[in-house]
């Protein structure tokens, strides 16, 4: 066997030596050459700055979060009981006209209650009287306004007569001359919040009804307030006709009234009835109800009792 190296491995050593031999020239190592150089390493991404915690999306400052823990809620109070609803309140007075007196019988505390619409008789003959002394009828307006305002209880009628009459200081002056002595007149046109007891009611009532009693009143202007009180809206007829049982009809107004800072209703009924053949006038003055129903109902019972 020869002792020569094979051919091939004489071509790539001398192809090595060559290549050292050029680098060499150039001035690189021979170290440095023979090692791959590293890869790169990638990139990282260019950190952004991060939004600041006190400036919203709106860009008003709001308060940076607290980096203590949250704090516990506080343990619930006990729920306090709703405040107590007074008891409703009503007082009736009668007066039996056949009976031959003139003070009424006053069932509950004779105290001053709103009136709510039953002024609205009130301003009738208050509108009535001062016709009187200026020596003429009503005008087809003034009828126009009346009629409405005690048969069906219309408001805006009753609003221009108060105008008209002169408000709180015409009713006060006319109810002096009939005989009433507890009634002030509600503040500009409030005449729904008119205060009265129930005694000055059956005041007004006889200066209308009692034909034996001295009246301001002609008895023109008398019979023109009965028959008004007599033609009220039948939904409109409870009240004080609880106790009428002759069928001829009671005749009276009634009033009603949701007050906005309690929501409690006053519930008022006034007018001329029968009872066991007596010609009777009754007034039932109410207030702290829970709704208007519950006013019927208290009133129509306080009249039952008061003549029983």
């Amino acid at each position: 066997m020869s002792s020569h190296p094979p051919r091939t491995a004489r071509r790539t050593a001398g192809v090595l030596l060559a290549t050292v031999t050029a680098l060499l020239a150039a001035g690189v190592p021979a170290a440095t050459a023979a090692t791959p150089a590293p890869a790169p390493k990638p990139s990282q991404p260019t950190p952004q700055p991060k939004p600041s915690p006190s400036t919203s999306e709106t860009g008003r400052s709001q308060p940076k979060p607290s980096q203590s823990a949250p704090a516990a809620d506080p343990a619930p109070k006990p729920s306090e009981p709703p405040a107590p609803v007074p008891d409703p309140h009503a007082t009736a007075a009668v007066l039996d006209l056949d009976a031959g007196g003139d003070s009424p019988v006053v069932h509950g505390p004779d105290r001053a209650y709103d009136t709510a619409s039953i002024v609205k008789v009130d301003i009738l003959a208050t509108l009535l009287l001062q016709a009187q002394d200026a020596h003429r009828s009503l005008t087809d307006e003034e009828r126009g306004h009346a009629e409405p305002m005690i048969r069906r209880s219309d408001n805006a009628s009753a609003d221009a007569l108060w105008r008209e009459i002169g408000r709180a200081p015409g009713l006060e002056a006319a109810n002096k001359r009939l005989g009433l002595t507890s009634t002030t007149g509600g503040s500009g046109g409030r005449w729904g919040l008119t205060r009265t007891t129930a005694t000055d009611q059956i005041r007004l009532l006889r200066a209308v009804f009692d034909d034996t009693a001295p009246s301001a009143l002609t008895p023109a202007s008398r019979s023109y307030i009965r028959t008004l009180m007599g033609e009220v809206l039948p939904e409109q007829s409870w009240g004080v006709s609880a106790v009428d049982a002759s069928g001829a009809g009671a005749k009276l107004k009634n009033g009603w009234l949701e007050r906005s800072a309690t929501r409690l209703w006053d519930v008022n009924s006034v007018g001329a009835v029968t009872v066991d053949g007596h010609r009777c006038l009754v007034a039932v003055l109410s207030d702290g109800s829970a709704s208007m129903d519950a006013g019927v109902s208290l009133v129509e019972r306080t009249a039952r009792e008061a003549v029983s």
